[in-house]
């Protein structure tokens, strides 16, 4: 127990150190660019443009590989399962706590807890507590799901998600039995640097699967929305497969990443948000490099 506070401690002190640093590299870049061009250094920089020259000299190229605080976020992925909790909006529907529960069928070993009265805080508090690595909350709109929040526990990120065209599993024809095996992953489209966040973020929802698991989970980008689907597969010679939907399916399209848990929206720094209204959103992709 003793452990947790100075875990929380260095792992924010590593996050405003890492921020001051950004800030010094980002002085000494503009002072070597005008260095470089033969222009003008800028007005702000040139009392300390002789310091900043001077440490340039003992820059080298290279450091990368060097950790930060986002792979602290991550230390243990893949080395022990994570351990997901769900849970809805305030007073859910019969569909929302519907669909809460075949999201429970697609994370193995995942927990769903009524929302009740519980505020976000205790909740949060609850799943620290119990070892709980990801609290996920499901949002509706009329009776259909419109939000996912995926907040990672205990340090963040928060990422949030529109969902879009939800198809429930009892609305698939010809559906599969759900299998609780550890899923193969399918990761497609994600080559940008906040694309490889996301795919983190989503990756790591889930355990390492053993070799002979026969259930496959894709996560596709294309155009910055996320399609969801859920398959079996079995073998019917040494040449064919046959796929089953198991379900169930979904869009998601990422619009805000904080970096800090569900409880600390007021106070955490936004790490990337969506601006639809800019003259480019339209016309602009963020999740791939394409």
């Amino acid at each position: 127990v003793l452990g947790r506070p100075l875990r929380l401690r260095r792992y924010l002190y590593r996050k405003a150190r890492e921020e001051a640093e950004r800030t010094a590299q980002e002085r000494k870049d503009k002072v070597r660019r005008a260095l470089e061009e033969n222009r003008l250094i800028p007005t702000e920089l040139r009392k300390e443009a002789l310091a900043l020259q001077g440490s340039l000299e003992f820059e080298d190229a290279g450091g990368e590989g060097v950790t930060n605080h986002v792979d602290d976020e991550y230390r243990w992925a893949g080395v022990e399962d994570p351990k997901v909790m769900i849970t809805t909006s305030r007073d859910p529907s019969s569909r929302l706590k519907m669909f809460a529960k075949e999201l429970k069928l697609v994370f193995p070993g995942a927990q769903r807890m009524n929302r009740g009265r519980h505020e976000v805080g205790a909740l949060v508090r609850a799943c620290k507590a119990n070892g709980v690595t990801d609290l996920l909350v499901v949002h509706e709109h009329r009776g259909t799901p419109v939000g996912l929040i995926v907040s990672h526990l205990p340090f963040g990120p928060t990422a949030y998600f529109t969902l879009c065209n939800v198809v429930m599993r009892h609305d698939i024809p010809d559906l599969g039995t759900a299998s609780e095996a550890k899923p193969h992953l399918i990761i497609h489209g994600f080559s940008s640097r906040l694309g490889k966040r996301v795919s983190d973020i989503l990756r790591y929802l889930f355990p390492v699967p053993k070799d002979d698991s026969h259930r496959v989970i894709t996560f596709a980008n294309q155009d910055d929305y996320i399609s969801f689907r859920h398959h079996v597969y079995k073998k019917t010679n040494h040449r064919n497969v046959e796929l089953t939907e198991v379900g169930p399916r979904f869009e998601l399209k990422l619009y805000m990443i904080r970096l800090g848990t569900l409880e600390q929206e007021a106070t955490a720094d936004v790490e990337w948000r969506w601006h639809p209204y800019t003259n480019t959103a339209h016309k602009r992709v963020f999740l791939s490099a394409e």
